[in-house]
């Protein structure tokens, strides 16, 4: 029953489960990871085989994560997965630290480890290992808007390319607006100023990508994989920020 009202009181458990949902059919589907995020090497030994247990694995853990009675186990489960992810992008962050593609990637699955840590963290119950480190966990998912804020940076010309004309606002003041966002937002999760209304933003911009963005890409040209799983990731990712935004509003309930 608390893990039932856990759920209920939590709506980003949703998203983010049915993210890891959304990317294991996209996996069995296509036979192939998420890539770029998923960073496994064309020449990789049985990468077909792995693509599809890796797909079972995240559809299982999706699934788990929204029934009561397993949702303790899909939480661990995605988290080992998306751990995983980020441990495979990480040595080409250590090498090649004059490109940040690889340092980027890396803080986009750590999101979502930090968001799994953080479901682990509620479902565990209160004074348990996992519950007493809650506050790290969603420290860690802080700094990662970090990350994105510099990628939004760094990708600037592209990211004007990426904002749909028909918005009424310019371009460049949207982008500077969404990449202070970021920033702004890691501050307050980073220190505690003003948190949970940061996180809600925080989501609603990720969510925003989506709806502006990604499904536009996928409606023009259904037929790529990376615009798939581009859409799978960026709700992965809304729904990681969107965990850990309740998890922020609930404590601070709380505390009040």
């Amino acid at each position: 029953m608390a893990t039932q009202r856990s759920i209920s009181a939590n709506l980003g458990v949703y998203v983010y489960g049915g993210a890891a949902i959304f990317l294991g059919i996209l996996g069995l589907v296509s036979r192939d990871f998420s890539t770029p995020w998923q960073n496994v090497g064309a020449n990789v030994p049985l990468r077909v085989p792995l693509a599809f247990v890796t797909a079972v694995i995240e559809l299982a853990g999706g699934i788990s994560l929204l029934v009561p009675r397993t949702a303790r186990a899909g939480a661990l489960i995605l988290t080992i997965v998306y751990s995983v992810f980020t441990l495979l992008w990480l040595p080409g962050a250590l090498v090649n630290l004059g490109s940040y593609d690889a340092i980027g990637s890396v803080f986009e699955n750590l999101s979502l480890v930090a968001a799994g840590l953080v479901l682990c963290a509620t479902f565990w119950g209160a004074g348990s290992f996992m519950a007493r480190r809650r506050h790290l966990f969603v420290l860690l998912f802080g700094i990662c808007p970090i990350s994105f804020g510099i990628v939004h940076i760094i990708d600037m010309p592209g990211l004007l390319n990426w904002i749909p004309g028909w918005l009424l606002l310019p371009k460049m003041f949207l982008a500077y607006v969404t990449t202070l966002g970021f920033f702004a937002a890691a501050i307050a999760i980073l220190t505690g100023i003003l948190a949970p209304l940061a996180a809600r933003l925080l989501t609603a911009e990720i969510v925003g990508f989506e709806l502006l963005v990604w499904i536009p890409m996928l409606s023009r040209d259904p037929h790529k994989h990376f615009n798939w799983a581009g859409n799978a990731i960026c709700i992965a990712i809304a729904g990681a920020a969107w965990v850990v935004s309740d998890s922020i509003s609930a404590a601070a309930k709380n505390e009040n």
